[in-house]
């Protein structure tokens, strides 16, 4: 949302608008490049139901079964198909296919650790191949969009850019409605670079609510901001995952250690981190998947199912709802590999407000709570962030001093110690979003001791005394 120079009016003479700019300007260098691959993998994960039966065409699209057919096909004899073809390999997850068109997938993690998703007709009983989700466009996909494919220090990075985003976003506004006058003036003189001055804050007062309500929607995903709220929200007896009401035995493991990193987004959000209870006698197996099936259409679930088998002697088949459009029915029951009854049976209803409200939450991010008003409006806020990341450099290189060595950012100091609002915004900020606190203190004291104090630095970045 930032503008063309601009010179004029109040905000300019107390100093205010040039440093708003010039933050505006510098947060760019390190938020436009993630964000730019944060909405397009957004956009290739919204649409990986077109774009993957399009280019595993073989694998991911079957006939349906003929009109008079209205029950789903046993999962047992499917199971035990896939363990005879693959016997080195485990089973870790089950996943029944959203239409009559879809195979059903079989998740399994190899010797080495490594996964592999098998696809199988369940109308013709008939193993059609496998692929690593991690090599499919939409598992890349998701991998950069959330760790960078570097696991902790890319999501590191993502959250440093996510707070400095919400700095871009708040001085983006400022400048929005402070530059409103002069920026109109230009655009009626047909000014060069007004235009495109004009779309970029235009895009931007809209996209600029989107994407705080993504980044905060996207931070309970973040190792350390993540992790430390939860932490700081156990503490005060509240929680962002749900706790186990059912469980009447020791916990195993909890539902997202049940699976390998690929498939741990098949958990939902809020009952990733709740303990699985323990299979009671341990005699010999006398339920299978398919009882495990039967007992959650009688609780209630609604199909298409997810279900985690049971790998060990102590394990349960986990079986999860279908609640893709609405978190709400997130649902989850345990049913024991022996004598086939619930263990446990916890959802939506039993999570805390904290993990309701982040669930609800996550189910927006993910373009999928609303049907296609979420498909529209999330496809829409991902083109414009797009745009906003390619309108913003190409403003910058239209006015770009040509043999200066200067970067031309706009020249200006932030009034803190003069602005109460400011200063105590700065701090909040700090406390709120440590990451940010780290980095801003890290930008200041660069600023102070080296940029300013090298004349060559002090030139290119266009520092003022």
């Amino acid at each position: 949302m930032a503008t063309d120079a601009l010179t004029n009016g109040s905000s300019t003479s107390n100093g205010l608008f040039r440093a708003f700019w010039r933050w505006h300007f510098y947060a760019s260098f390190l938020v436009v490049p993630v964000f730019a691959m944060l909405a397009l993998t957004g956009l290739i994960y919204l649409f990986r139901f077109q774009a993957e039966p399009l280019m595993h065409a073989d694998l991911m699209r079957i006939d349906g079964p003929s009109a008079s057919v209205t029950s789903h096909p046993p999962l047992e004899p499917q199971l035990q198909m896939v363990k005879k073809a693959f016997p080195t390999e485990t089973v870790s997850l089950i996943r029944e296919g959203r239409e009559p068109t879809d195979p059903n997938v079989f998740s399994l993690v190899r010797p080495d650790e490594s996964t592999r998703d098998v696809f199988v007709n369940p109308w013709q009983m008939e193993i059609l191949g496998s692929l690593n989700p991690d090599t499919t466009l939409s598992g890349i996909a998701l991998r950069l969009h959330a760790e960078l494919m570097t696991g902790r220090w890319g999501d590191g990075v993502i959250e440093t850019a996510a707070c400095w985003a919400i700095v871009m976003a708040l001085t983006g506004y400022y400048l929005f409605f402070a530059g409103r006058a002069a920026r109109l003036k230009r655009k009626a003189k047909q000014a060069t670079g007004a235009i495109l001055a004009n779309w970029h804050a235009t895009i931007g007062l809209v996209a600029g609510i989107g994407l705080l309500f993504m980044i905060f929607t996207g931070l309970p995903w973040t190792a350390f901001w993540g992790e430390k709220t939860q932490a700081l929200a156990t503490d005060q007896g509240t929680s962002f995952w749900s706790t186990d009401p059912g469980a009447s035995s020791k916990p195993a493991s909890t539902l997202d250690e049940s699976l390998p990193h690929s498939h741990a987004a098949e958990v939902p959000w809020a009952q990733g981190a709740t303990v699985v209870p323990e299979s009671g006698n341990q005699g010999g197996a006398v339920a299978d998947v398919d009882t495990a099936v039967a007992v959650a259409e009688r609780e209630g679930l609604k199909h298409p199912f997810s279900i985690v088998p049971p790998t060990d002697r102590k394990g349960v088949y986990s079986v999860m709802g279908d609640a893709f459009h609405d978190p709400s029915h997130e649902r989850t029951v345990h049913v024991d590999q022996y004598s086939g009854n619930v263990r446990a049976d916890y959802g939506f209803a039993d999570y805390p407000l904290l993990a309701k409200t982040i669930s609800q939450g996550i189910g927006l991010h993910e373009g999928r709570s609303l049907g296609l008003l979420s498909m529209i409006t999330s496809t829409a806020f991902c083109l414009a962030v797009l745009a906003l990341c390619v309108t913003g450099p190409l403003m910058w290189w239209r006015r770009r001093p040509a043999k200066s060595g200067s970067l031309g950012a706009p020249r200006g100091r932030m009034p803190i110690k003069s602005t109460w609002w400011l200063a105590t915004g700065l701090v909040a900020m700090a406390m709120f979003l440590p990451m940010f606190g780290i980095t801003l203190a890290a930008v200041l004291l660069l600023d102070q001791l080296v940029l300013r104090r090298v004349p060559a630095l002090k030139g290119a970045f266009d520092a003022t005394d």
